[in-house]
Protein backbone atom coordinates (compact mmCIF):
# COMPACT_ATOMS: atom_id res chain seq x y z
CA UNK A 1 0.00 0.00 0.00
CA UNK A 2 2.61 2.26 0.73
CA UNK A 3 4.28 1.73 -2.40
CA UNK A 4 1.15 2.82 -4.08
CA UNK A 5 0.67 5.96 -2.75
CA UNK A 6 4.23 6.46 -3.33
CA UNK A 7 3.77 5.33 -7.08
CA UNK A 8 0.48 7.88 -7.66
CA UNK A 9 2.38 10.95 -5.77
CA UNK A 10 5.19 10.28 -8.39
CA UNK A 11 2.91 10.29 -10.71
CA UNK A 12 0.90 12.53 -9.99
CA UNK A 13 3.88 15.29 -9.33
CA UNK A 14 4.97 14.64 -13.09
CA UNK A 15 1.06 15.11 -14.59
CA UNK A 16 1.04 18.32 -12.71
CA UNK A 17 4.22 19.32 -13.79
CA UNK A 18 3.95 18.49 -17.38
CA UNK A 19 0.67 20.67 -17.38
CA UNK A 20 2.36 23.48 -15.55
CA UNK A 21 5.15 23.62 -17.24
CA UNK A 22 3.34 24.01 -20.59
CA UNK A 23 1.94 27.25 -19.05
CA UNK A 24 5.56 28.86 -18.77
CA UNK A 25 6.59 27.88 -22.72
CA UNK A 26 6.08 29.91 -25.40
CA UNK A 27 3.63 28.62 -27.96
CA UNK A 28 4.34 28.95 -31.13
CA UNK A 29 3.31 32.61 -32.36
CA UNK A 30 5.96 33.86 -29.54
CA UNK A 31 8.41 31.99 -30.96
CA UNK A 32 7.80 33.05 -33.87
CA UNK A 33 8.25 37.07 -33.09
CA UNK A 34 11.06 36.16 -31.23
CA UNK A 35 12.66 33.86 -34.42
CA UNK A 36 11.64 37.18 -36.59
CA UNK A 37 13.52 39.71 -34.25
CA UNK A 38 16.89 37.27 -34.60
CA UNK A 39 16.62 37.00 -38.36
CA UNK A 40 15.77 41.19 -38.68
CA UNK A 41 18.52 41.52 -36.50
CA UNK A 42 21.11 39.35 -38.54
CA UNK A 43 20.18 40.92 -41.23
CA UNK A 44 20.47 44.37 -40.07
CA UNK A 45 24.06 43.55 -39.39
CA UNK A 46 24.86 42.44 -42.44
CA UNK A 47 23.48 45.15 -44.70
CA UNK A 48 25.54 48.01 -41.71
CA UNK A 49 28.77 45.73 -42.03
CA UNK A 50 28.72 44.54 -45.72
CA UNK A 51 29.52 41.09 -45.46
CA UNK A 52 27.64 38.01 -46.72
CA UNK A 53 26.78 35.00 -44.54
CA UNK A 54 27.39 31.55 -44.24
CA UNK A 55 25.45 28.43 -43.31
CA UNK A 56 27.19 25.63 -41.30
CA UNK A 57 26.11 23.01 -44.11
CA UNK A 58 27.55 25.70 -46.71
CA UNK A 59 30.73 25.70 -44.08
CA UNK A 60 31.43 22.57 -43.93
CA UNK A 61 30.61 21.63 -48.01
CA UNK A 62 33.94 24.30 -48.29
CA UNK A 63 35.58 22.44 -46.10
CA UNK A 64 34.96 18.71 -48.20
CA UNK A 65 35.66 20.87 -51.46
CA UNK A 66 39.27 22.10 -49.95
CA UNK A 67 38.52 25.98 -50.83
CA UNK A 68 41.28 28.20 -49.79
CA UNK A 69 39.91 30.45 -46.87
CA UNK A 70 40.38 32.06 -43.50
CA UNK A 71 38.58 31.17 -40.62
CA UNK A 72 39.03 33.40 -38.21
CA UNK A 73 37.58 32.27 -34.70
CA UNK A 74 36.54 35.83 -32.53
CA UNK A 75 35.86 34.75 -29.21
CA UNK A 76 38.62 34.64 -26.09
CA UNK A 77 40.93 32.23 -26.06
CA UNK A 78 41.39 31.00 -22.87
CA UNK A 79 37.44 30.72 -22.26
CA UNK A 80 36.63 29.49 -25.46
CA UNK A 81 39.38 29.07 -28.83
CA UNK A 82 41.99 27.30 -26.34
CA UNK A 83 39.06 24.71 -25.88
CA UNK A 84 37.27 23.95 -29.19
CA UNK A 85 37.40 25.83 -32.28
CA UNK A 86 36.57 24.75 -35.58
CA UNK A 87 39.56 22.84 -37.50
CA UNK A 88 42.13 25.35 -38.71
CA UNK A 89 40.77 28.44 -37.35
CA UNK A 90 42.59 31.44 -35.86
CA UNK A 91 42.04 33.45 -33.00
CA UNK A 92 41.15 36.96 -33.08
CA UNK A 93 39.34 39.02 -30.13
CA UNK A 94 36.87 41.03 -30.61
CA UNK A 95 33.95 42.50 -28.06
CA UNK A 96 30.36 41.89 -28.16
CA UNK A 97 29.15 45.72 -28.19
CA UNK A 98 29.13 47.31 -31.46
CA UNK A 99 32.57 48.74 -32.42
CA UNK A 100 32.72 51.41 -34.82
CA UNK A 101 36.02 52.40 -33.70
CA UNK A 102 39.12 50.16 -33.19
CA UNK A 103 39.70 49.99 -29.68
CA UNK A 104 42.42 48.07 -28.83
CA UNK A 105 41.39 47.41 -25.03
CA UNK A 106 38.38 45.30 -26.59
CA UNK A 107 40.65 43.45 -28.30
CA UNK A 108 42.89 42.26 -26.32
CA UNK A 109 45.67 44.71 -26.95
CA UNK A 110 45.64 44.16 -31.07
CA UNK A 111 45.30 46.64 -33.31
CA UNK A 112 44.30 46.75 -36.65
CA UNK A 113 47.37 46.36 -38.17
CA UNK A 114 47.62 42.98 -36.44
CA UNK A 115 44.08 42.19 -37.83
CA UNK A 116 45.49 42.41 -41.34
CA UNK A 117 48.60 40.69 -40.45
CA UNK A 118 46.54 37.57 -39.41
CA UNK A 119 43.90 38.19 -42.69
CA UNK A 120 47.27 38.39 -44.93
CA UNK A 121 46.93 40.86 -47.93
CA UNK A 122 45.47 38.99 -50.57
CA UNK A 123 42.48 40.80 -50.01
CA UNK A 124 40.34 38.78 -52.39
CA UNK A 125 40.78 35.50 -50.35
CA UNK A 126 37.77 33.95 -48.81
CA UNK A 127 37.27 34.99 -45.23
CA UNK A 128 35.08 33.47 -42.88
CA UNK A 129 34.54 34.77 -38.92
CA UNK A 130 32.12 33.49 -36.65
CA UNK A 131 31.98 33.63 -32.77
CA UNK A 132 29.81 31.46 -30.43
CA UNK A 133 26.24 31.85 -31.74
CA UNK A 134 23.43 33.50 -33.85
CA UNK A 135 23.68 36.15 -30.66
CA UNK A 136 26.56 36.73 -30.39
CA UNK A 137 27.89 40.09 -32.48
CA UNK A 138 31.80 39.45 -31.92
CA UNK A 139 31.62 37.91 -35.24
CA UNK A 140 29.68 41.10 -36.83
CA UNK A 141 32.50 43.13 -35.80
CA UNK A 142 35.01 40.77 -37.24
CA UNK A 143 33.49 40.67 -40.69
CA UNK A 144 32.66 44.42 -40.77
CA UNK A 145 35.89 45.28 -39.94
CA UNK A 146 37.65 43.07 -42.04
CA UNK A 147 35.19 45.01 -45.00
CA UNK A 148 36.59 48.11 -43.87
CA UNK A 149 40.08 47.02 -44.35
CA UNK A 150 39.28 46.30 -48.08
CA UNK A 151 38.66 42.68 -47.97
CA UNK A 152 35.94 41.13 -50.59
CA UNK A 153 35.09 38.36 -49.83
CA UNK A 154 34.16 38.61 -46.03
CA UNK A 155 31.71 36.25 -44.31
CA UNK A 156 30.08 35.64 -41.03
CA UNK A 157 29.28 32.42 -40.00
CA UNK A 158 26.38 33.47 -37.56
CA UNK A 159 25.81 29.62 -36.30
CA UNK A 160 29.62 29.54 -34.65
CA UNK A 161 31.18 27.07 -32.60
CA UNK A 162 27.36 26.02 -31.27
CA UNK A 163 26.18 25.03 -34.33
CA UNK A 164 29.22 23.69 -35.97
CA UNK A 165 29.16 21.20 -32.92
CA UNK A 166 25.27 20.77 -33.14
CA UNK A 167 25.34 19.71 -36.64
CA UNK A 168 28.20 17.20 -34.87
CA UNK A 169 31.48 18.10 -36.58
CA UNK A 170 34.76 18.35 -35.49
CA UNK A 171 36.63 20.88 -33.36
CA UNK A 172 39.81 20.79 -32.44
CA UNK A 173 41.51 22.29 -29.21
CA UNK A 174 44.64 25.13 -29.21
CA UNK A 175 47.56 23.28 -28.95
Amino acid sequence: MKHLRTAVTVLGTILLTGLFSGAWAKNKFEQEVDAETAAVRLARDMQRGGYNLVTTSELKQWFDAGKEMIIVDAMPYEDSYKKEHIPGALQFLFPIADMPTWDTRETGGKTEQDFMALLGTAKDKTIVIYCGFVKCARSHNGASWAVKMGYKNVYRHPGGIFAWKGAHHRVEKAK
